[in-house]
């Protein structure tokens, strides 16, 4: 059991909790200096475990086009702030732009979606958050509704066998998003978050290898969405 000092209610056993969790960094080369600085600058991201990869830039010059680039990475550089950066002040009328991209981890499972997370303190100093689903697989089959909300990508998931197909989601994802809420005088982070399609969770695995089918509880989770989550932009008014 892990135990919260403030809340009992958050408390969470290791049922609940997924295997482990990695961290990735951006560095220019495979170097202990080039990791540190990559570190130092914080760009940077975590995982659930997978090996997926994630990458955003922020800035005020870039558009839909920009995904035709064979380098994102280059014209995120060349015109914005990575990950862990820091937007300038919002020209006249201009609000924030990001070119987010991922691919999925070559033995692990496809893509669901890509999500930029907005966090901000209202004007009662409370803090806010929304999330915009940006970019997705099997995009011929869904669509954002009416209330911004995107449905399943579905699971190939069999629990009892411990296995899924990437028969849904994508190996890659690259998407634009523009806040539209934009207020230039509001300070504001901006990350993203990268889902996999479902997948079983160690539970399962652990179920099947060792034969544990009428010992484990009722209300044990056996699938979930491993997922990536990038160091915040940050946006500071004027």
């Amino acid at each position: 059991l892990i135990r919260s000092s403030r809340d009992p209610s958050l408390d969470l056993t290791a049922l609940q909790l997924a295997a482990s969790g990695l961290a990735g960094v951006w560095a220019t080369d495979n170097s202990r200096e080039a990791i540190w600085d990559a570190m130092a600058r914080k760009e940077v991201f975590g995982t659930t475990g997978t090996r997926l990869q994630v990458r955003v830039f922020g800035g005020y010059d870039f558009g839909p086009d920009d995904l035709e680039q064979l380098d994102l990475a280059a014209k995120g550089y060349a015109a914005g702030v990575p990950m862990g950066g820091d937007l300038a002040a919002a020209p006249e009328g201009a609000s924030p732009g990001f070119l987010v991209e991922a691919m999925r981890d070559p033995n692990g499972a496809n893509l669901d979606r890509i999500q930029i997370v907005k966090g901000w303190l209202d004007e009662d100093g409370a803090s806010q958050e929304a999330v915009y689903d940006v970019v997705w697989s099997n995009a011929d089959a869904r669509s954002l509704d009416a209330e911004g909300k995107l449905a399943s990508v579905g699971s190939t998931v069999n629990e009892m066998e411990a296995t899924y197909s990437n028969s849904i989601g994508a190996d890659t994802l690259r998407g634009y998003w523009q806040d539209p809420s934009f207020d230039p005088e509001q300070g504001a982070f901006y990350y993203a978050r990268v889902m996999e399609i479902p997948t079983p969770r160690w539970l399962a695995y652990d179920r099947k290898n060792y034969d544990l089918y009428e010992e484990m509880p009722d209300d044990v989770r056996y699938s979930s969405q491993e997922r990536a989550y990038s160091s915040p932009i940050w946006y500071s008014p004027r």
